[in-house]
């Protein structure tokens, strides 16, 4: 019978009064979560596990049993498999892997650790993305001397998986204000100022003051700098009432709940393989401006240049205009991508 375990590093800012208690509330443990749930749905025996380091991996596991264990994101260090596998020698390790190569070029040992992770018999890559799952293909076939089988032996895609629990909200035009989430986590590739500058300024053409929401808790990447010229833009401007407004990260209900008081969200960054923010967005029937081919399930019309603040003030305007059609039409997307999503983890794990 297969039982699949999802282990995930517990954050390094972690403390109980901010977070969940199992130590996450990030879009990598909601991930976790919702495909774990729906394996559960679909027969698959799951669970999570969250742990301080390497070291607590083998104690989840000698407890659990599972046939499989994913390992979310590139945190285990390769080293670490010489004694797992000796100590659990038929459990299969698959390491999860949610980043594009942009974002995996700010990780100094990513490379090192996929190619090193492909010298263990045991262990597969599940790639989330498909120019990753391409890109990551292509160096271990070489790499190795893999023949194209053995090469699908090691690596395979498996993408995210969002739970269809959507709502509906009509837009209020006749408040004096305008609030744009822009969240997620502070980091260059996110490209929160480039937005910011287009809201502002699509708010002053609506004769509005924006309320521009961030979640400034979370500081990734080199994010410093981004946060800082956030901060310093609204202050220079703050005589046109226009706001930043910080949110720390928290539990996903009450997220969704901040999600839901937005009248528009922008995602429009250089980077995504999924995007659970503008999913949960989306989920409260709120209009979302994202990026064409980074977020998978977003939809062309609405999504914009990421390097172009006049294309992102258009669709700011669209959505504007159209935000119960936005909302629907991102919701029957996100609904089309992710029943294929199912399919594929439910191939691959009932004929594991």
């Amino acid at each position: 019978m297969t039982k699949v375990l999802f282990i995930l590093k517990r954050r390094q800012d972690f403390n109980a009064t901010m977070h969940s208690h199992i130590g996450m509330q990030t879009g990598l443990y909601n991930s976790a979560s919702f495909v774990s749930a729906m394996l559960n749905d679909l027969g698959v025996k799951s669970k999570m596990a969250v742990v301080v380091d390497n070291n607590g991996i083998d104690r989840e596991v000698y407890n659990y049993k599972p046939t499989h264990v994913i390992i979310e994101a590139v945190w285990v260090t390769p080293s670490k498999f010489t004694i797992l596998q000796k100590l659990h020698p038929a459990v299969k390790w698959v390491i999860r892997v949610h980043s594009e190569m942009p974002f995996l070029a700010g990780e100094s040992r990513a490379i090192d650790w996929l190619g090193d992770y492909s010298d263990f018999k045991n262990i597969i890559l599940a790639i989330n993305a498909p120019r990753m799952f391409k890109e990551i293909t292509f160096y271990l076939k070489h790499r190795n001397k893999w023949t194209t089988e053995q090469t699908a032996e090691h690596v395979i895609y498996l993408p995210n998986y969002y739970p269809q629990q959507y709502k509906s909200k009509k837009l209020d035009r006749n408040k004096d204000t305008i609030d744009i989430g822009c969240f997620g986590a502070i980091r260059p590739l996110k490209n929160h100022l480039v937005q910011a500058f287009a809201a502002i300024e699509f708010a002053e053409q609506l004769g509005k003051k924006l309320r521009f929401h961030v979640n400034a808790g979370r500081i990734e990447m080199q994010g410093g700098p981004v946060i800082s010229n956030l901060k310093s833009l609204f202050q220079q401007i703050h005589r046109h009432g226009h706001e930043l407004i910080n949110h720390l990260w928290r539990p996903r209900e009450e997220f969704l709940e901040l999600c839901a008081k937005m009248d528009i969200g922008l995602q429009v960054s250089f980077s995504e393989t999924f995007n659970i923010v503008g999913a949960d967005i989306i989920s409260q029937g709120i209009p979302l401006v994202g990026t064409a081919v980074e977020i998978p399930w977003a939809v062309g019309p609405f999504c914009a240049d990421p390097t172009d603040g006049q294309d992102i003030i258009n669709k700011l305007h669209l959505a504007y205009t159209s935000p119960e059609i936005n909302a629907q039409v991102h919701q029957w997307s996100l609904t089309n991508y992710t029943s294929g999503t199912a399919e594929i983890w439910a191939k691959y794990f009932k004929g594991h």
